[in-house]
């Protein structure tokens, strides 16, 4: 192992990512946060010791934030593994007791990803196997007919689903909450027009897409504590359909984000495939960026840190070589956003975040695809 280093390269590393970061009641010890990552090492979507002790082994290695995998909500067609973890039922909850006592051991602050994957639910399929695939239209993200439509009564189970989840997060023990609203999943599929072809309050334009993603924040603002943070997830693209957009401008983001924010959203985790793409032409802003200037809320950017290579590289058996951090550094730097998630640098290596923090970039390990096989 090699010594701290300290030439002005890791002295900016330190200096731009070891400050504290304060939202609520949560406060991150530095400005990295583990991204949240589909694992399915949760049997029956129960987290045994062998989770808490991946997450543990993260804060220890000096994450500030741990962002859990997605953990499926309290309605039927919200999952679609019984291997993905649930945030229901006494045995999960047992578990993610489990999990939050080991991160705050090592001085970690952890907040869990609520998620309902919609109607990319693969049908037929555990953990429930006779529910029926729901989203905004009875589309695929392809377009294609594929389960049914929500009714009002459908949004309003979703809705407490969500909320009855941000309440139990609370009570044990976490440091507040993200909302998965990205990726082409059920929050994302309302907002996205290429799936919501409603014609009722939930569909239309931008604004009217957002309403039912701000009545789920709304709800789990209610549910919760003025000192627990929420946080939510978005992103442009989804699941096969890489190039897609939400907004195509920064007017039309600015009605995606505004009943969003004054719903009760604290924090906006902007996902991307690679951080240091411009969003929007004329400027080179990334989605955090512009996220953060519109809103004026803070902002956590993801997409690639730390690795030559996107995460779609590890679904063809491919690996990635540690790079630099050097734009990052800059925009962090300049407060374009305010945490940086880590994802694939973090499964390769536990220990990435002392590492970068203490200028040991050498001593950092490549991603290999092989270490998606274990929890290590």
């Amino acid at each position: 192992m090699t010594d701290v280093n300290t030439t002005p390269a890791a002295q900016r590393a330190t200096e731009a990512l070891s400050r504290p970061f304060t939202v609520r009641g949560l406060t991150s010890r530095n400005r990295i946060a583990m991204a949240p990552m589909t694992r399915e090492f949760s049997p029956g979507g129960v987290s045994g010791q062998d989770v808490a002790e991946y997450y543990a082994r993260r804060a220890a290695g000096g994450v500030g934030l741990i962002i859990t995998e997605g953990t499926y909500v309290d309605h039927a067609s919200a999952g679609t593994s019984d291997r993905v973890p649930r945030f229901h039922g006494e045995d999960a909850f047992a578990g993610w007791a489990g999990v939050v006592d080991a991160v705050h051991r090592e001085g970690g602050a952890i907040i869990p990803q609520l998620w309902h994957v919609g109607v990319t639910r693969a049908e037929g399929a555990p953990p429930v196997i006779d529910a029926e695939p729901v989203g905004p239209s009875g589309l695929s993200l392809a377009g294609e007919p594929k389960g049914r439509a929500m009714t009002q009564g459908d949004l309003d189970d979703v809705i407490a689903a969500f909320a009855k989840a941000a309440a139990a997060a609370e009570r044990l023990g976490f440091d507040g909450v993200e909302l998965h609203g990205a990726h082409g999943y059920l929050i994302d599929q309302f907002l996205w027009a290429g799936s919501n072809r409603r014609t009722d309050a939930y569909g239309g334009d931008i604004a009217a897409r957002t309403r039912f993603a701000a009545e789920i924040v709304a709800a789990c603002r209610a549910a919760v504590s003025d000192s627990f943070p929420l946080f939510f997830r978005l992103s442009q693209w989804k699941m096969g359909a890489y190039e897609a957009k939400v907004a195509q401008s920064p007017e039309e983001l600015d009605a995606l984000l505004t009943p969003l924010a004054e719903a009760g959203v604290d924090v906006f985790h902007a996902s991307t495939r690679r951080y240091w793409l411009p969003e929007f032409d004329g400027s080179d802003l990334n989605l955090a960026g512009w996220v953060k200037k519109i809103s004026g809320r803070p902002t956590v950017t993801v997409g690639s840190v730390g690795l030559d290579g996107e995460f779609f590289q590890a679904f063809r058996g491919q690996g990635s070589p540690v790079t630099g951090i050097e734009q990052l550094l800059e925009r962090i730097e300049r407060d374009e956003f305010d945490l940086v998630a880590v994802g694939r640098a973090l499964i390769a290596d536990p220990e990435w975040a002392a590492k970068t923090l203490a200028g040991r970039t050498g001593d950092i390990a490549p991603f290999g695809a092989e270490m998606l096989k274990s929890l290590r």
